[in-house]
């Protein structure tokens, strides 16, 4: 977290000096703003520029990516608007080199503070891509590892584990072949016992005595 708000912090330092750049003086005290785009691809002239249609034009794109990518934490955008920023600024660079012949630095005929200004804005564009750590990881570290959870039942092509048997294999060894009695339903039932009620008119066994 400390990394990114850091990373941010240089990222959108280097947008800004970078987008500022164009209006300072970056050679011979010319303005950035008045070089046109089609001048760096067919070569330098002396024909002004609108600011639209000037060198700052990729460098507002940059800004724009800049801030993309710090909303997104995304380390690649960037990086990009670093690369964009820094190549810019060198085609500019190798095309005041042709169409001057040689390049000074320092003085009121040479580089200006607005290249200084731009170079050090994709420098810290790049600084703040290295700095910042991008997204958190998944908490799921089996996820992030390539990891997956083991089927609990198998698969189509056979490969997965055999689903548990509900009941143990009697062939086995060592297992029982019967837990308990099953029931046979061959033997008789004898049913019901009947008993003879006793009747009330005999008498009772045992030795009878005198009658009274």
């Amino acid at each position: 977290m400390v990394r990114n708000v850091i990373g941010s912090i240089l990222a959108l330092a280097g947008a800004t000096a970078a987008v500022w750049s164009p209006f300072r003086a970056w050679y011979d005290g010319r303005h950035g703003s008045d070089y046109r785009i089609e001048d760096l691809f067919g070569g330098i002239t002396d024909a002004g520029a609108e600011v639209i249609g000037s060198i700052l034009l990729p460098f507002a794109f940059a800004a724009l990516v800049t801030l993309i990518g710090v909303v997104l934490r995304s380390r690649l955008l960037v990086a990009l608007a670093g690369l964009v920023v820094l190549g810019f600024t060198v085609l500019w660079m190798v095309r005041v080199g042709q169409a001057e012949g040689s390049l000074t630095v320092g003085g009121g005929a040479g580089l200006g503070d607005g290249v200084a200004n731009a170079v050090g804005g994709g420098l810290l564009l790049l600084l703040g891509a290295l700095v910042m750590s991008g997204r958190g990881r998944s908490r799921d570290t089996r996820l992030d590892h390539g990891y997956a959870p083991a089927p609990t039942h198998p698969t189509l092509d056979g490969t997965g584990p055999p689903a548990p048997a509900p009941y143990p294999d009697p062939s086995s060894a060592g297992a029982p072949t019967r837990t308990m009695e099953e029931p046979r339903w061959d033997r008789q039932d004898p049913g019901p016992q009947q008993w003879d009620a006793p009747d009330p008119h005999q008498e009772p066994d045992g030795p009878r005595g005198p009658r009274p």
